[in-house]
């Protein structure tokens, strides 16, 4: 090595060593190798992935219950909707008959009572078990 102004640690230059730089460069690439996953980490992502879609499922579930009962109820509401609309016209139907009910009895011989209420023909001795041939009305 040579003694250069005091220095000992200055680089030689090459031609002074009598050899010549070398005309290519040694490069080294370093690789570095991923240890694969230990058994209970791969366990332990397969459990929480297949937690998570589980959860997934059981919400999915129940919200398709919940349409499929929203869906009855508005076809229940449509249902009586349309069995009100029929109640009303078969309600206006049948105050047009009754309205026709008095001309329709006049007209096959009915007559209206003169007095109001009933009678109801009681034979007289139905109680006390005598002659059946009298009859006795009563009313009420």
């Amino acid at each position: 090595m040579a003694y250069t102004r005091g220095n000992l640690a200055v680089k030689e230059k090459a031609d002074e060593r009598g050899y010549k730089a070398q005309r290519y460069r040694e490069t080294t690439k370093v690789v570095t190798r991923r240890a694969p996953l230990p058994v209970k980490e791969k366990l332990l992502y397969m459990v929480t992935v297949l937690f998570c879609a589980a959860v997934m499922g059981g919400l999915l579930w129940q919200n398709a219950s919940l349409y499929n009962v929203k869906r009855q109820m508005y076809n229940l509401n449509t249902d009586i909707q349309a069995i009100s609309a029929e109640i009303k016209e078969l309600t206006i139907q049948k105050e047009k008959l009754e309205e026709q009910i008095p001309q329709k009895a006049a007209e096959l011989g009915y007559v209206e009572p003169v007095d109001e209420g009933f009678m109801i023909e009681v034979p007289a001795n139905a109680k006390t078990g005598g002659n059946e041939d009298e009859i006795t009305t009563a009313r009420k």
